[in-house]
């Protein structure tokens, strides 16, 4: 069965019972229908004094292009921690149309480890990314209006993008304006998918409408010819992109297939964004179960790096215990095994590849000091000589291996990593980051580059050495950074699946993101706008016979 059938063959809770379970009360609910409903930010104020569950980071190695079921694996283990008795919470990012019809697929995990209704997820939801789209260009729009009635503030230079949450690589560079009427200026612009716009990061970064409101204001949308930056807040914008994502500023409420509680809310990429959901959704899920179970986007060099330098730093977070996702299939993959052979039984592949599941164990338990578990997502071509190699190879690194099965089983399938990870919460951590605030932009890219990806160095281009200089300048030496990058090698080259040579990291851009307060650095061939494959996921979505959603994934 494909995992929209599976989705659509269980009978759901109303979500005012999946509320009433974890203690929200019926004044604090706003239905979207009888399955997602939106939790009001008052419950906070509710539930301030409420001891804080346990936070639980599920992340993975550097994925092959279909990923590794890290999503599966989060739903899983909230559903097997239930199964064992425990009071567990998903707190998870929204889907972006992007990768739904492209290449990837949803992101509502898949088999019987799914949140519901996953149609409505992977699609337009609660309208949260749409207000995030239409906020973003609404601020574009009002800049080229600024300077269509005589450029009062001097725009010299216009850095901000329009964004649409699709793959349109189309879009990555456009002329605008070009109607030839009187006063519009054409100029290149560009577009951004709206999960990699500033706004989108604001959003998962705000603590409360306030705070995103001053976040806005802060945006630098360009700048004079004397080189000074222009604001939102000097557009005299920031009121009405508050208006728009008021109401989506409230975290999302679903279920899994096993009705465990989902506070499921904003939706950056790792790659070329941040890679987490919101605060807001983090915190709140913290007050409403005993153990919160969130993700971050692609591999640990991504969006786990950005969990922890950037959103723990920022929200005063911290892991309880880290999951660490691979299969079988991608470390062969990493060990050099070409595509068409990798169900096929090889020690010696599985070896090579292992080095990359290292890594990521070696940064978070190293660098960052917290306690570590591998997870197995098995596959049914999965040798047993393989899983007690790999038991092995992780026994002699002091790291327990888990095998799930929570695909096929659901909640029992995770069982075994629901009581590993309660005993790991138990033990004692000692948390820190890859780089502290208080040294430079170049010394904080240089942190992750060679602690977290394994490089020997830096190189910049010209243009990013000017911009990084002019941003010290500015008084924005302290932020931390947001590192663009390939999900699948740890260096800067997709193609560099094993990096078995000494490579470097190539800095090509860097962008400064004064409302959500980091510095974005922008390496290897990466864009900010995907593109489609030559067969798009979007090519078989479609309507059945009885008006039924098909082809999602």
């Amino acid at each position: 069965m494909e995992d929209i059938e599976i989705a659509r063959a269980t009978k759901l809770k109303k979500i005012s019972e999946i509320a009433k379970e974890v203690g929200i009360e019926e004044e604090e609910l706003e239905p979207y229908g009888r399955y997602k409903a939106k939790i009001s930010l008052d419950t906070f104020k509710r539930l301030e004094n409420k001891k804080d569950g346990k936070l639980v980071l599920v992340t993975a190695i550097n994925p092959t292009p279909l990923g590794e079921g890290k999503t599966t694996m989060a739903i899983g283990l909230a559903d097997g921690l239930r199964k064992i008795g425990k009071k567990s919470v998903l707190a998870l990012r929204e889907p972006s149309l992007g990768p739904v019809f492209g290449i990837k697929g949803g992101a509502t995990g898949g088999g019987h480890s799914q949140i519901a209704p996953m149609e409505d997820i992977n699609l337009h939801f609660t309208g949260d990314i749409h207000a995030i789209t239409s906020a973003n260009n609404l601020l574009s729009a009002m800049i080229d209006n600024h300077i269509y009635y005589g450029n009062a503030l001097g725009f010299d230079r216009v850095v901000w993008k329009r964004c649409v949450d699709l793959n349109d690589r189309q879009l990555r560079k456009v002329e605008t304006g070009l109607s030839q009427e009187k006063n519009i200026v054409p100029r290149t612009d560009g577009f951004d998918i709206s999960v990699a716009s500033e706004i989108m990061a604001i959003f998962c970064l705000a603590t409360d409408i306030n705070d995103l409101k001053r976040r806005i204001g802060n945006i630098i949308v360009g700048y004079t010819k004397e080189n000074k930056p222009i604001t939102a807040k000097d557009l005299k914008a920031e009121g009405a992109l508050t208006v728009l994502l008021k109401d989506a500023l409230a975290p999302n409420l679903v279920q899994s297939l096993e009705y465990t509680p989902a506070v499921v809310h904003g939706g950056p990429f790792a790659n070329i964004a941040h890679g987490c959901n919101s605060i807001i959704a983090t915190k709140l899920a913290l007050k409403l179960g005993d153990y919160v179970i969130t993700e971050a986007g692609f591999g640990a060099d991504l969006g786990a790096e950005k969990f922890l330098d950037i959103k723990c730093r920022k929200a005063n977070l911290k892991p309880d215990a880290v999951v660490c996702v691979a299969t079988i299939k991608a470390l062969k993959y990493h060990g050099g095994m070409p595509k068409e052979e990798i169900k096929n039984e090889s020690i010696e592949a599985l070896e090579k590849g292992f080095k990359n599941l290292l890594k990521h164990i070696d940064n978070i338990k190293n660098v960052y000091g917290l306690n570590v578990i591998v997870a197995i997502n098995k596959y049914t071509h999965d040798t047993p000589k393989e899983i007690e190699f790999l038991r092995k190879k992780l026994e002699e690194q002091g790291v327990e291996l888990s095998l799930v099965e929570s695909w096929e089983k659901g909640g029992e399938g995770a069982v075994d990593l629901a009581e590993k990870i309660v005993k790991l919460t138990e033990k004692k951590e000692n948390f820190t980051y890859s780089y502290p605030l208080d040294v430079g932009i170049k010394d904080k890219i240089k942190a992750v580059a060679t602690k977290i990806y394994g490089a020997t160095d830096v190189e910049y281009s010209k243009e990013a050495e000017e911009e990084i200089k002019k941003i010290e300048e500015l008084g924005y030496r302290d932020l931390p950074v947001c590192i663009a990058k390939t999900q699948y090698s740890l260096s800067d080259d997709q193609n560099n699946l094993e990096c078995n040579e000494p490579f470097n990291i190539h800095v090509k851009e860097i962008i400064l993101k004064t409302g959500a307060e980091f510095v974005v650095a922008i390496t290897g061939k990466i864009m900010t706008m995907p593109g489609l494959p030559r067969v798009p996921a979007a090519e078989n979505i479609n309507l059945d016979d009885k008006g039924n959603i098909v082809g999602i994934f």
